[in-house]
């Protein structure tokens, strides 16, 4: 018989001894749970080897979200939070350790080992002590039987009332727990996951399953408030000295009413954060006079509370602005899905003019200026005891006059969303914190991967790592601080903030570059001695593409390699290709009929390999217009040929023969 089974057949002295091994650093749910995995293990060897011990600690996570998996098949949301919040605990706990753990769970099986060697000891002088007594046991037990059967025939009238009682208390532990890690845990995550979607992280798809909690807590709650009333009546059937329930049912029924204001004042929540249609991936960035949506949540989704809360939305006063449109609406389950939602789509911000003097004026620019949308309603239900006032907070918001606003503005809201998760600290920005490369380079990644099927790999971060910390100072302090000017202003008149730069590269991708980032094709990100040892041993011809760094507004160029008489290799890079040429002809089109001009005097194409080796037109045919789109343009092959030979861009290249060609721009 397994190890756990033995232990759990013990006496009460016994298992107490059990209960004291156990504690929060490994808690007795994980030997209930995983008792036949863990007695599989040999954990003295594990306790002496970290790989091991490494390898069974993430064994161990998987067992756990295996047994988390089977409760979610019988729908067991408690287990469920329980088994979560276990599994966090242990990875706060030992993930940097795990031969600790090995060893707390080494030594507490010797330690039962031991409990049940003094249990089988103890029982076998048990048995020497009963077969002395065991003729007066006989007498005795006859005598008892009658007393017994009466005893029994009075207590199983008693036993449904006393059970009720029992539960009723238990329950009411259970759910003031649960209710507490829900408002003080599970809340505050699921609102941190959202601050994360809106700058472009994984998408925060929680808000059913928080739902499902709010509302399994919430129906308990009116159980519980409704089982309380009824004990009045069991009072007086069965009570005993000393009854808790009689002593504290007043408390009782005031505590129950608490909770579920509580969780009723927490349940209103901004389910999409403000957001104008015209821009979806830039939320939280709203503009005069163009119209925006949000959504609203109540979480506890009840019957009763179906058409009873009136919002009523809200601006803060750091700025005068008028709320235009229908500012007020009744939450409602049938305009969204079953749930129980307000969602307000066709509101505007309309600033307040005063006479002779600026609204905005302080010590913060416009796109540095956090304001808050809240929302307010109350909830009355008489007959229910309920009379709430509710308010939810939108995630801090930018306003901006001008569309040319509209980045600097994202930058405000990623900068504050990636550093802090306090929705009220709207003077962010008067000491805004330095961020660690390791977070900006996340949120940097999200910004691409969040409008096109391509993040940043490693290298492309470590170039932009190199632009803003420099070369030296990041290979020696990889977690370097980014000020928050660094980022988002300019040292000088003639540079331009490091943000815009990214900004105008995303929104050159996004206009006319999406299917070739999207498939690998630009290297994109990538510094020049970088690109010359990557080109340095690739066949003539080889190319790659690479976003110039000295347009703001976004531009892409491509460099090649040849080599001279001696074999040396020699680097060629074009003037980039901005947003206008892009608009005109597309970047694989410019690819297949660049031309150059050989010693013969012969336009010929140098570009002959994408990087690492892929021939060009096995990159990039699938791009390749047909004749007949070309003609329905106005362009032909001659045309196109002669737009690439124009002599802004290929000037240099048609004055020098092949053997002295030197085109190399500040790009």
């Amino acid at each position: 018989m397994a190890q756990w089974c033995q232990l759990q057949m013990l006496d009460c002295k016994y298992l107490e001894q059990v209960d004291q091994l156990y504690d929060d650093s490994f808690p007795m749910d994980i030997r209930q749970y995983l008792s036949r995995w863990i007695e599989s293990i040999d954990w003295d060897t594990v306790a002496f080897q970290d790989s091991l011990a490494t390898v069974r600690f993430h064994d161990l996570l998987a067992q756990l979200d295996d047994q988390h998996s089977r409760f979610a098949l019988e729908n067991n949301f408690l287990l469920q939070h329980n088994i979560r919040k276990i599994k966090r605990n242990l990875q706060d706990r030992f993930q940097e350790d795990p031969v600790s753990m090995a060893m707390i769970i080494s030594r507490n099986l010797k330690e039962e080992q031991k409990i049940l060697a003094t249990a089988k000891t103890g029982n076998n002088q048990l048995h020497v002590n009963a077969t002395q007594v065991n003729e007066r046991s006989n007498v005795c037990s006859l005598l008892l039987t009658q007393v017994a059967d009466q005893n029994i025939k009075n207590l199983e009238d008693l036993q449904d009332e006393y059970d009720f009682k029992v539960n009723t208390l238990k329950n009411r532990g259970e759910e003031e727990a649960l209710l507490s890690d829900l408002i003080s845990e599970e809340l505050p995550e699921w609102k941190q996951r959202q601050q994360i979607a809106c700058i472009g992280g994984p998408p925060n798809a929680c808000v059913d399953q928080l739902q499902n909690w709010f509302t399994a807590v919430a129906e308990s709650l009116q159980q519980v408030r409704q089982h309380l009333k009824k004990l009045q009546e069991l009072e007086q059937k069965f009570t005993y000295d000393s009854d808790p329930i009689t002593q504290k049912k007043a408390y009782l029924e005031a505590r129950a009413l608490e909770l579920l204001k509580n969780l009723l004042s927490n349940s209103l929540v901004v389910e999409r954060q403000p957001c104008m249609p015209t821009h979806p991936q830039r939320p939280l960035v709203l503009k005069t006079g163009v119209q925006f949506t949000v959504k609203l949540r109540f979480l506890v989704k009840l019957q009763e509370f179906n058409y009873q809360l009136k919002v009523k939305a809200v601006f803060d006063k750091f700025r005068k602005f008028n709320i235009l449109g229908t500012n007020t609406k009744v939450m409602n389950m049938e305009e969204s899905n079953g749930s129980l939602a307000a969602e307000f789509r066709h509101l505007q911000l309309k600033e307040q003019k005063v006479a002779g003097n600026r609204t905005n004026e302080g010590p913060l620019i416009v796109t540095e200026e956090l304001h808050s949308l809240s929302f307010e309603s109350e909830l009355q239900l008489n007959q229910s005891g309920l009379d709430i006032k509710l308010e939810a907070m939108s995630l801090p918001v930018v306003v901006i006059s001008n569309v040319c606003q509209l980045p600097s503005g994202w930058a405000s809201i990623l900068w504050y969303n990636m550093l802090t998760t306090e929705p009220k600290n709207l003077k962010f920005f008067l000491s805004p914190p330095a961020a660690k490369w390791s977070q900006l380079s996340e949120v940097l990644s999200w910004q691409f991967s969040s409008v096109t099927k391509r993040g940043l790999n490693e290298e492309q971060l470590n170039m932009l790592a190199d632009k803003l910390l420099g070369m030296e100072p990041h290979r020696e302090n990889p977690e370097g601080q980014i000020p928050w000017t660094k980022f988002c202003k300019s040292a000088n008149e003639k540079a331009f903030p490091f943000w815009l730069w990214i900004e105008g590269i995303l929104d050159v991708i996004k206009r006319h570059l999406l299917s070739l980032w999207n498939d690998g094709s630009i290297m994109g990100f990538i510094s020049k001695e970088r690109e010359k040892a990557l080109l340095s041993d690739k066949c003539p011809g080889t190319f790659l593409l690479r976003f110039s760094e000295s347009s703001r507004e976004g531009a892409i160029t491509f460099t090649w390699i040849e080599h001279d008489v001696f074999d040396k290799p020699v680097f060629h890079s074009v003037e980039p290709y901005t947003k206008k040429e892009l608009s005109a002809v597309s970047l694989p089109d410019i690819i297949r009929t660049y031309k150059v001009m050989a010693a013969e005097n012969i336009p010929e194409n140098p570009l002959r390999f994408l990087y690492p080796d892929i021939p060009k037109d096995k990159a990039f045919g699938k791009y390749y217009p047909k004749l007949t789109e070309s003609k329905s343009h106005g362009l032909g092959t001659l045309d196109l040929d002669q737009l690439h030979m124009r002599p802004k861009r290929l000037t240099v290249l048609f004055c020098f023969p092949r053997e002295r060609l030197n085109i190399k721009r500040g790009v």
